[in-house]
């Protein structure tokens, strides 16, 4: 199993033994319901910062439990930092892009980057941009 099921299926028990939906949780999360089920179905990697915090509250679990670790175990830090998109950041499409960029192997990803790369040169430093004329 991946990380990304094993999560999902502990939510899911949380869910289950506390008799609540996933929309019960999006609701009392204040989280979209579409980014519960996403999540559950294991469309979407785990939560990290505050997302990740308050569904352990709400679930009455731990984050240490939540993301497999042992409860009594200190959380690391990369659980707790937010991800960009969360902070607005990135445009919708451009964290879109960039979960599935993550979701490649190491070749898929060199890959899309050549193809990428390909498709917007980068600016020549050498050229002269054009000059504006002031507004008299």
């Amino acid at each position: 199993m991946n990380g990304i099921v094993e999560f999902a299926d502990r939510v899911q028990g949380r869910l289950d033994r506390l008799d609540l939906s996933p929309d019960d949780l999006a609701r009392l999360a204040r989280l979209p319901a579409g980014f519960i089920h996403g999540m559950l179905d294991g469309n979407l990697p785990p939560p990290r910062g505050k997302r990740l915090i308050t569904l352990a509250e709400v679930l009455s679990t731990s984050v240490s439990y939540l993301v497999g670790l042992d409860p009594d175990a200190p959380v690391p830090d990369e659980y707790l930092e937010e991800d960009q998109g969360s902070l607005g950041l990135l445009a919708g499409d451009e964290e879109a892009l960039l979960r599935a960029y993550r979701r490649l192997d190491m070749s898929s990803r060199a890959a899309l980057l050549q193809i990428v790369l390909k498709m917007t040169p980068e600016p020549d430093h050498d050229e002269k941009k054009p000059r504006q004329v002031k507004a008299r």
